[in-house]
Parts: structure tokens; C-alpha cells; sequence
């Protein structure tokens, strides 16, 4: 519950400091909302919440070390209640899916209006969830024509290291990055694989560039 006429408390977390300054701008110009912490990995972004204790996470999703959907996974792991708002890039509504279904209470894309920022954050500082109309519109059209994508049936670990592996990772690399066995992530790589119908890492990145998952 939020406490009438205190600031909302706000933790930034995007791995580029021009973005981070951009929003503090938006930010400061907001007299009930504050910057509390800024962050620029995953990682920092985990501890600065438990450090912090922000009323509201804006998280971008593409960030070094180990990614929004991870840090988003483990400030929920650590608090039920935490009140996130991805920020990103990616607009396609795989990745709004994957978000909400490891706890983000909203989603908005860096191509909005910037009151959309203002707007969820006091949203979601309330209780309520957000999402921008157009993404909220392609979700529910989505949903109308039960449109299934190649990605609707991998679970939300199997999507982060899928990402991962599009982007030219081993498997090595990833369960350094995500913190998980050699193995684990082994045979995560063989159910991706299995699921999408595909047989090399090249087939993956293939897949992951149609649809617009990585860049070319």
C-alpha cells in the first residue's frame, strides 16, 4: 500500500548511462516520484532492490551479466510483492509474455510517449498493472486469433537461454551467466532445441532473427 503524499521510490536499472540520465530528467521533473538507485547489470539491479527497497523497478530487459528476465526472476524470488515496469526495446509480445510470467506488474516499449513512463510507474506504485495500448492492443489480438509463436511452448528459463544461444553464447558461457550447472544448461539446450525442431545453434540463431528476437 502506498502511503498518500510520500515519493514514489525508484530503482533504474539499463546498462546505458545516457538512457539512465534521460529518465532522471523525466524523473525529477515529477515531484512524487524518486530516484533511489541506478543499476546496469542484472546483478546490481538484485542488489540494489535489497539494498534500496524501491517501490517500483523500471528494468530494461537486454543488459549485460544476467538480463532482465533473471534479475526480474530473483527480486521476486527474494520479494513476492516487488513492483516491477519493464522498459525495452523489444516489442514483440513474446518477451512482454515472459516478463509477466516471471512477476512484472507492467510493460512499456522505448518507443512510447514518455508520460507513458510517468503513467505506469504511478500505476504500479498503486497495485494495478500496466501495459502501453499498442502492446495491450497486440496482446489481445494476439490472443483473439490464438496465434501461437515457435516460442509458446518453451518455459521462461528455456526463452532466456534460447535468447542466449541466438546470440552466439556456449553453454558455458550461459551457466556462468545465469549461475547454473554445465549440465543443467546442457540439457535445457537440448529441450529448446527439441520443442523449436531445430538441430544446430545456427538453426536457433536462423529462428531468433525471423523473428525478431536478435538482430541480424
Amino acid at each position: 500500500m502506498m502511503i498518500e503524499n510520500t515519493r514514489i521510490k525508484v530503482l533504474l536499472a539499463d546498462d546505458h548511462a545516457v538512457v539512465r540520465a534521460g529518465y532522471q530528467m523525466l524523473l525529477k521533473q515529477s515531484e512524487d516520484i524518486e530516484v533511489v538507485a541506478e543499476a546496469e547489470t542484472g546483478e546490481q539491479a538484485v542488489r540494489a532492490y535489497t539494498e534500496h527497497q524501491p517501490d517500483v523497478v523500471v528494468i530494461d530487459l537486454s543488459m549485460p551479466g544476467m538480463g532482465g528476465l533473471e534479475a526480474i526472476r530473483r527480486i521476486m524470488a527474494r520479494d513476492a510483492n516487488a513492483r516491477i515496469l519493464v522498459f525495452s526495446m523489444h516489442e514483440d509480445t513474446v518477451f512482454v509474455e515472459q516478463a509477466l510470467n516471471v512477476g512484472a506488474r507492467g510493460y512499456i516499449t522505448k518507443s512510447s510517449a514518455p508520460e507513458t513512463l510517468l503513467e505506469g510507474i504511478r500505476k504500479i506504485a498503486a497495485g494495478h498493472t500496466y501495459l502501453d495500448s499498442d502492446i495491450a492492443q497486440r496482446l489481445a489480438v494476439q490472443k483473439t486469433r490464438d496465434k501461437d509463436t515457435p516460442f509458446s511452448n518453451l518455459s521462461t528459463r528455456e526463452f532466456e537461454i534460447f535468447c542466449l544461444l541466438a546470440e552466439g553464447l556456449n553453454n558455458s558461457e550461459i551457466a556462468k551467466r545465469l549461475s547454473l550447472s554445465y549440465k543443467t544448461v546442457a540439457n535445457y539446450s537440448t529441450q529448446i532445441k527439441t520443442k523449436l525442431e531445430v538441430t544446430t545453434i545456427t538453426e536457433v540463431a536462423r529462428l531468433a532473427i525471423r523473428h525478431n528476437i536478435v538482430k541480424a
